[in-house]
């Protein structure tokens, strides 16, 4: 584990909730819904909630909207576009902070996240982690097919890093798509499996997918590193 001299980390479900921005986005779509429609934004919320709770993911507002009488191709662009574009109000897990105040002393720190790239640089940006990592890199800048589990992003953080890719370890969340990337660079791989990760009952489709460890909170890879 002493030769690990850089430690990227995944966003969401990693480093924050990943529950906590999709719920800020159910909000600032409610609160759009009571002007344009006079649905109480508290109704629609607890409606967007309950769906997603349930384990409906993404077809939450053509739901509503069909629940509602109204249209889907008319209105499901704007809702997506708001959902996307709010400023979310999320917080960093409880052990992230002191955990990264600590790695960052020990190890060079980096990013490698997924997703639209404006959302993930807002997310980014609310987070205000940006002091602890060296490196942030968004794998959208190059478009959608750039993606994990695309190595891309993982190649140009050993480019960028200088470091060889045995020294370096991806810690994430989701073994469908987090960890095949980075094991095709030659990285290390540890699996963040929080109790309330929404990916958390998910198990590795084949076994280039699989990390190399698995940790139940960041306070666990402190503990490896050292």
């Amino acid at each position: 584990m002493k030769k690990w001299r850089a430690v990227l980390f995944d966003l969401d479900d990693t480093l924050y909730p990943e529950r906590e921005y999709v719920q800020s986005g159910f909000r600032a779509v409610a609160r759009w819904i009571e002007k344009e429609f006079g649905c109480p934004a508290e109704e629609s919320y607890d409606q967007f909630s309950g769906m997603f709770e349930s384990g409906i993911r993404r077809d939450v507002f053509n739901r509503w909207l069909i629940q509602h009488s109204l249209d889907c191709d008319a209105w499901i662009p704007q809702m997506v576009q708001i959902y996307r574009a709010h400023e979310p109000l999320i917080e960093p897990y409880p052990d992230t902070r002191e955990s990264l105040e600590q790695l960052h002393r020990q190890c060079v720190l980096g990013l490698v996240s997924d997703g639209y790239l404006e959302v993930q640089r807002r997310k980014w940006t609310a987070l205000r982690l940006d002091e602890y990592f060296q490196l942030v890199i968004f794998s959208d800048t190059w478009g959608r097919e750039s993606w994990k589990p695309s190595a891309r992003p993982f190649e140009e953080a050993v480019l960028q890093l200088s470091l060889p890719a045995a020294e370096m370890v991806y810690v994430a969340d989701n073994p469908s798509k987090d960890f095949r990337g980075a094991r095709a660079v030659g990285m290390g791989t540890v699996r963040i499996r929080r109790d309330d990760g929404l990916y958390r009952h998910l198990e590795p489709p084949t076994p280039a997918d699989a990390a190399d460890a698995e940790i139940a909170a960041l306070p666990d890879l402190c503990r490896l590193v050292q």
